[in-house]
């Protein structure tokens, strides 16, 4: 068995992965599928939005982890009457969404994963 530094550097291992997800409510009200594309988030972004937005860390992972819709997008801040990009999330997610994607990000970043499997000894 070779060792875990050799397969390292044997390979590129990639850090930033992207998900589609389609958002069933949004899906069902529109009459067509309505996907986000959601993305990885960096160990420092996730411990700077956690210290930073103590109070909305949910709500701060999905502006920063999906990437379409585009929730910095001032046409839909102005479709829908919201002054801030917090305001829009709130607006067009529900509260249950909101933690729901928030999660699926972190899944993607490695947080709430099994990411280790034990040996079982012979």
């Amino acid at each position: 068995m070779r060792s875990v530094q050799d397969i390292l550097l044997q390979h590129e291992i990639p850090n930033k992965i992207s998900k589609s997800y389609v958002h069933k409510r949004w899906s069902q009200e529109c009459g067509e599928e309505a996907v986000l594309e959601l993305r990885t988030l960096s160990y420092d972004r996730v411990e700077e939005i956690k210290e930073l937005h103590q109070k909305e860390t949910s709500v701060y992972i999905v502006l920063e982890g999906v990437v379409a819709p585009d929730f910095r997008s001032k046409e839909l801040r102005e479709k829908y009457g919201c002054e801030t990009t917090v305001d829009l999330i709130k607006r067009l997610l529900l509260p249950g969404e909101i933690e729901d994607i928030s999660r699926e990000i972190e899944k993607l970043s490695g947080y709430r994963v099994v990411t280790l499997k034990e040996i079982k000894k012979k």
